[in-house]
């Protein structure tokens, strides 16, 4: 009969591989670890939508301000202005602007509740964040 698994020196059989009370602590760890870390992420998440929407707005003040200097005025037309928003961006925009000022304006949802969070530049470059719900 082949000799199976290893044998300690008094003869005693040693199985291999782990017991389920190993397995299982490694699990509760692991499901601990992904608890604590999960609001981070959402938090980490958050900050890089806002970051997107901080530099599309910094796009179109930049092209506000192109425009301006060739024209004399300001516009609302995205197209005439040469910025294209893609089409998969996490905000909607709109511009609002008379001869000598401007408001871009842009609105998403960035925490999936029901409350929108809502940013604003104008000519000055004062970029505000009008409605905020989201909290770090």
């Amino acid at each position: 009969m082949p000799i199976r698994g290893r044998y300690l020196a008094c003869g005693a059989y040693q199985p291999k591989g782990f017991s389920l009370i190993e397995v299982m602590t490694v699990v509760a760890i692991i499901g601990i670890l992904a608890t604590l870390a999960y609001p981070s992420l959402e938090g980490y998440l958050q900050r890089a939508k806002q970051s997107e929407v901080k530099t599309n707005l910094a796009t179109i003040y930049a092209a506000e301000k192109l425009y301006h200097a060739s024209n004399g005025s300001y516009t609302d037309d995205f197209v005439v202005l040469g910025v294209g928003i893609a089409d998969d961006a996490i905000c909607s925009y709109g511009i609002t602007a008379t001869a000598s000022t401007f408001t871009a304006t842009a609105t998403a949802n960035l925490d999936d509740d029901a409350t929108e969070d809502t940013w604003t530049i104008n000519q000055d470059k004062q970029l505000v964040q009008t409605t905020e719900d989201f909290t770090e």
